[in-house]
């Protein structure tokens, strides 16, 4: 006996002892009328029928017809009827509540079946919003699975979708069941027939019962448009074929979304590479042939016989400084690569700052001649952090400030440590950052309009020294300074930073 015929019982217990207390009380009361004691029966009838299913309410229905005859109509105690007009009030008092039970119990029936169709198009709506928040990977198709069997209480579900002569099966739900690849073909195949629709189910043709594990399963296929994509396998509680039908729908729409997010995900890193190629072989050939030019222009005038050795001087003087440009853009181009590969790894020793801002100076020394670098480290206290990588990012920052402030002017350092974390700040007099730069001065090959028309450059500094400072969880922004200027703030976290210096091997580049 199901749960749902037990939960009547109740019921039925009520509606009998109502009958009994109507016969009790108009017994009591000595109400002998059958017109007024059929209608207070028929009262009771009506409210059982109201509240309870059909054969509960047929049962009261047979127990006051019963009763009636036997407490009310004359021969009294006994079920014999001996007037013909009681046979007549007998016989409508039972039509009249055999019509009211029924018709009580299609109401309740239909009230079912439209809040039924009620929750399945409210769990469809909450599914299709599921939909929109799956991730763009093929973790969707497991993500879906689950949002489905969650939403419609299944006990499992499977998302099965063809891959060559395998399938792609991702299931859900509580039950673990294998699912036979040659039934899942077969009820493919059969769903790629002519497309018909089954108005009294409400439902496309292809749909299919198979068993798995001992437990039935039904196969529903996945359609974008007429095309058959996959199936789903659903089992556990009832659910109306139409519902499942439009169920598929909505998870073929997501399937095809996903794959959708997919596609154009692929185009826009295709996009971006080739933007990324476009730039960089731009920038390359431009920085390439100014030191060529330069180079070459140099080595001709040393050529030259009758050349004062103080012009000499300063033609290998700059062959050696478009050899340093040469090499710090190879350098560039290296940890460019080591960026977009991941082999940035990260080395932690203890150093002073003033150990970094030094390293970092050596590595731009030829940019810095015409600055002046004034250095002020409060407090130099050893830190442990990658000195490496820190003295690079700083380094990249050093350059930016001697290319784009005026020769002559200084370039500020201040460095210290605050708290668990080392903090560095470079600031420049030059013309400052435009606004509508700033939030773009870190990107990959980026150059805002002033700093194309002022000098040469490949836009992967800045980008570089952000990477730098990343591998080791820090950070790096760009202000104007409030007197004039640019600042560039660096923000290393240090563990151990109070710890003695007994490392004294200094800053290896």
């Amino acid at each position: 006996m199901t749960q749902r015929r037990l939960s009547e019982w109740p019921r039925l217990a009520a509606g009998l002892a109502a009958v009994a207390a109507v016969t009790a009380g108009c017994r009591w009361l000595g109400v002998v009328n059958a017109a007024t004691v059929s209608t207070t029966f028929l009262l009771v009838v009506l409210v059982v029928a109201a509240t309870s299913r059909l054969w509960v309410a047929l049962t009261v229905s047979a127990a006051a017809v019963l009763c009636f005859n036997f407490f009310f109509l004359p021969p009294l105690g006994t079920f014999v009827v001996a007037e013909p007009q009681n046979w007549l009030a007998l016989i409508s008092f039972f039509a009249v509540s055999l019509v009211a039970s029924n018709l009580s119990a299609v109401a309740r029936a239909r009230t079912a079946e439209a809040l039924g169709r009620r929750d399945e198009q409210a769990r469809l709506f909450d599914l299709s919003r599921d939909v929109l928040v799956l991730p763009d990977s093929r973790a969707a198709l497991t993500a879906l699975a689950r949002a489905v069997s969650r939403r419609f209480d299944l006990e499992y579900l499977a998302i099965a979708l063809p891959a060559g002569d395998t399938w792609e099966i991702s299931p859900a739900g509580a039950e673990d069941v294998t699912l036979d690849p040659k039934q899942l073909a077969a009820a493919l195949a059969a769903a790629q027939t002519t497309l018909e629709f089954d108005a009294y189910s409400r439902t496309y043709a292809g749909h299919r019962e198979l068993t798995a594990d001992g437990r039935a399963i039904r196969l529903v296929p996945l359609r974008v448009g007429t095309r058959p994509i996959g199936l789903i396998a659903a089992s556990g509680r009832p659910v109306d074929p139409g519902t499942l039908d439009a169920l598929a729908g909505v998870v073929a729409i997501a399937i095809e979304r996903a794959n959708l997010l997919q596609e154009r995900k692929a185009a826009e890193l295709t996009r971006q590479s080739d933007e990324l190629k476009s730039a960089l072989l731009a920038s390359i050939g431009h920085d390439l042939r100014t030191p060529l030019t330069a180079i070459r222009v140099a080595a001709a005038n040393l050529r030259e016989t009758g050349l004062p050795p103080a012009d000499r001087l300063e033609q290998s003087d700059l062959i050696q400084a478009e050899v340093e440009r040469l090499a710090r853009l190879f350098q560039n181009l290296i940890d460019l690569a080591r960026l977009d590969s991941g082999a940035v790894a990260r080395e932690t020793r203890r150093v002073h700052p003033s150990e970094i801002v030094a390293a970092a100076r050596e590595q731009v020394e030829h940019l810095l001649r015409d600055h002046r670098l004034e250095v002020t480290v409060d407090p130099d206290e050893p830190v442990r952090i990658d000195p490496r990588l820190t003295a690079s990012a700083l380094a990249h920052l050093l350059e930016n400030a001697a290319q784009y402030a005026p020769a002559g002017t200084a370039i500020d350092v201040r460095a210290g440590v605050v708290l668990d974390r080392l903090e560095i700040a470079v600031r420049d007099h030059g013309p400052g950052i435009a606004a509508a730069d700033l939030p773009h001065v870190f990107d990959r090959f980026y150059r805002g309009e002033n700093a194309r028309a002022r000098t040469s450059g490949t836009g992967m500094g800045l980008w570089i020294a952000r990477g730098f400072l990343a591998a080791q969880h820090g950070r790096v922004w760009a202000d104007n300074a409030a007197g004039g200027g640019a600042v560039f703030s660096i923000v290393v976290p240090a563990a151990d930073h109070a710890a003695p210096a007994d490392d004294d091997r200094g800053v290896a580049d």
